[in-house]
């Protein structure tokens, strides 16, 4: 596909479309490396139908690829390359890279033949951070784990003096932690050639990122306008390049800006979490499966902050988890939000993927709760 310049159009949704946040809400459009559509799911590698009653029991998945890297980037392009997938129970057949765009939770996933190298040209923009992850699969569908993730940030130019982006700021930190302003303070970035500045943002956890200023210290004093909002900061030097972003911090005590009307004790409650979830072994064998949560959101309000939570009701045990945190204490198994996902939005939902050892009988939890809510099967 490195010789391909047309942009690859998005062919379905994978995860579903999401709304106001990424809010949790994961946008995936696939494509095969022609642009258009694999003439049968399997020859994509796509796994069977979700709504398949009986899991896939042929044993052992690809191995997740590894040493995941980016070899070289352009304004409008990004080519990586990976050591190949160790094959489990059958040949691997095929490639999924999985990137999306930092503060603007719209991810996509190109499909690939049996290769170990791509340059991805879809909805790949000058002066914007990206986060890829390849996984394998085989003739029989099975999908191996996420490889190793990398981050990368384009030019602005691909010509000129200087097309080499600075690093990242880093230790962003806010004082306080909670209420209606705060001061961020990080450290400072190095360039090739000299970092002219820093663009502090507001991020609204969805796809809105507000530039509040562009300052040439390490320290900015920001309003919080939310219950939670987020900020990041993005170095830049004389040529335009911007760095990938610094981490982003959380603060609290914000209250929706000026006009946002006051709470007052006749306000009345607010409505009732409501949600419904789904547990799909999508792949078992001997010792191991992958399996997918997926929550929806089926009440009125936001769902902020998720944390999922169920029991197994065997010995299985979670060792990779894909767009979540996870902890395990026996058969108690929590996954809390990623930083870009921490919204579902009303009607929109959330997908984690689970990678995990077993010997007993892979059934789903009989349960799932959200914030504690038991959620409907």
């Amino acid at each position: 596909m490195s010789g391909t310049r047309a942009l690859l159009p998005p062919l379905r949704l994978a995860c579903v479309a999401a709304t106001a946040l990424l809010a949790g809400a994961l946008l995936v459009a696939v494509n095969d490396a022609s642009g258009s559509v694999p003439p049968a799911a399997a020859a994509a590698g796509a796994p069977a139908p979700s709504g398949s009653a009986t899991p896939n029991t042929s044993p052992f998945p690809p191995a997740p690829p590894s040493n995941l890297r980016v070899t070289a980037a352009t304004s409008t392009s990004v080519t990586l390359s990976w050591t190949a997938s160790t094959p489990g129970c059958c040949a691997v057949t095929g490639y999924d890279v999985t990137f999306m765009q930092a503060f603007y939770d719209v991810g996509q996933v190109v499909a690939l033949g049996n290769v170990t190298t791509a340059t991805i040209i879809t909805d790949i923009r000058p002066g914007r951070q990206y986060t890829f992850q390849v996984s394998a699969h085989d003739d029989l569908g099975h999908r191996s784990g996420g490889s190793n993730p990398v981050v990368v940030v384009t030019p602005v130019v691909d010509t000129g003096p200087d097309t080499v982006p600075p690093g990242a700021p880093g230790n962003l930190e806010a004082d306080p932690a909670s209420g209606p302003s705060t001061t961020l303070t990080w450290s400072p970035a190095t360039d090739n050639v000299a970092v002219t500045g820093y663009d502090v943002y507001r991020f609204d956890g969805v796809f809105v990122s507000t530039l509040l200023s562009t300052v040439t210290g390490t320290t900015y004093t920001a309003a919080v306008v939310s219950p939670r909002d987020q900020f990041y900061v993005r170095a830049r030097d004389a040529a335009g390049n911007v760095s990938i972003a610094s981490n982003a911090v959380t603060v609290s005590g914000g209250t929706g800006g000026p006009s946002s009307p006051a709470a007052s004790p006749s306000s009345s409650a607010p409505p009732v979490l409501s949600c419904r979830a789904r547990f799909t072994y999508t792949s078992v064998w001997a010792t191991g499966f992958v399996a997918d949560v997926t929550v929806t959101n089926t009440g009125t309000t936001p769902i902020t902050d998720w944390v999922i939570t169920f029991s197994f009701g065997g010995d299985q045990r979670i060792g990779q988890a894909w767009n979540a945190t996870f902890s395990q204490s026996g058969a108690a198994v929590t996954l809390a939000s990623a930083s870009w996902n921490r919204v579902i939005p009303p009607g929109g939902s959330v997908t984690v993927g689970l990678y995990g050892t077993r010997t007993t009988p892979p059934t789903p939890p009989p349960t799932v709760y959200v914030n504690g809510v038991p959620c409907t099967g």
